[in-house]
């Protein structure tokens, strides 16, 4: 034993200084004494996330245009150069974001970076905040990266952080009492599978017309199927993302008779919601309605 404990202590050490070149601690450099924290996200859900728990501490930067596909866009130069000069990167997942390995690749020793999709329950669906339980630990993992940044407005960010997880606490409430009694529990959704996990927390079946992105075209034996499902099953309302073009949903509706009612992802949103900085709260509830309303649920 004792000749092998040189090789084991070696194998230790650099086992050491490995977990140190990960861990965090490298990134914890505070920022100036009254500067804002710079941030730098993916795209809206981070954003929207990231605002509402930083306040106007933190100096926010989107990388994402505001109705741009988060699956399919390609970072510039300059979006390389604003994540290297960032306090702190927040994006969702490499299986949402699989351009943000080559933002990471870029990112400064002082940046810290968040990773959203670590913080949540495993799952086959990867639009991870759409379960209200992910989404409170993602807004957790967000405040202790500012704390690390900005440790003097820590009971502010600790402040906004127990506001957000009542709100989020009280919006689940909502859900399970808005949908507990509908008249049909079939969600058919004329866009991608972007909500698998809350149609699964609220004992909802979901239908969707694509995958987990809109990479792929939809094929003309799907749409066929769908139609199929809706007359067989007597489908009263679809569902459609408000971004995506409404003609395809219409042609559905048109077909079968049904109503089109919007749902929202949260991962992209219109111009209009971006100026007025909607919350993610706020797109929930805007989706607890439409379910309300299409799956036939008491008021």
């Amino acid at each position: 034993m004792k000749k092998h404990l040189p090789a084991v202590l070696f194998l230790l050490a650099a086992a050491l200084l490995w977990w140190l070149s990960l861990s965090p601690r490298r990134h914890q450099v505070p920022v100036a004494e009254g500067e804002k924290v710079r941030v730098v996200v993916s795209g809206y859900v981070p954003y929207t996330l990231v605002k509402q728990l930083a306040g106007d501490q933190a100096e926010v930067a989107m990388l994402l245009p505001a109705n741009a596909e988060p699956h399919s866009f390609e970072p510039t130069p300059g979006s390389l150069v604003t994540v290297r000069n960032a306090d702190v990167f927040v994006y969702v997942s490499d299986q949402i974001e699989p351009w943000a390995k080559d933002v990471l690749s870029s990112a400064g020793e002082k940046t810290a970076v968040v990773q959203a999709a670590q913080y949540a329950a495993p799952s086959d669906d990867p639009h991870v905040w759409m379960d209200f339980d992910n989404t409170q630990k993602i807004a957790r993992a967000i405040v202790f990266a500012l704390v690390q940044k900005d440790p003097s407005n820590r009971a502010l960010y600790e402040s906004n952080l127990k506001a957000f997880e009542q709100e989020i606490s009280e919006l689940d409430q909502a859900y399970k009492k808005g949908l507990a009694s509908c008249q049909s529990r079939q969600v058919v959704h004329v866009g991608h599978f972007a909500f698998g996990n809350l149609t699964k927390n609220y004992d909802l079946s979901l239908s969707a017309l694509a995958g987990s992105s809109h990479d792929g075209e939809n094929s003309v034996k799907r749409l066929t199927e769908l139609i199929k499902f809706i007359k067989e099953n007597q489908i009263q309302a679809i569902f459609t993302e408000e971004t995506l073009s409404p003609r395809l949903s219409a042609a559905v509706a048109e077909e079968t008779g049904a109503k089109v009612l919007p749902l929202y992802t949260v991962e992209h949103v219109s111009k209009d919601d971006f100026d007025r900085g909607v919350t993610y709260g706020e797109l929930m509830r805007r989706n607890l309605e439409s379910l309300q309303r299409g799956l036939g649920c008491p008021a």
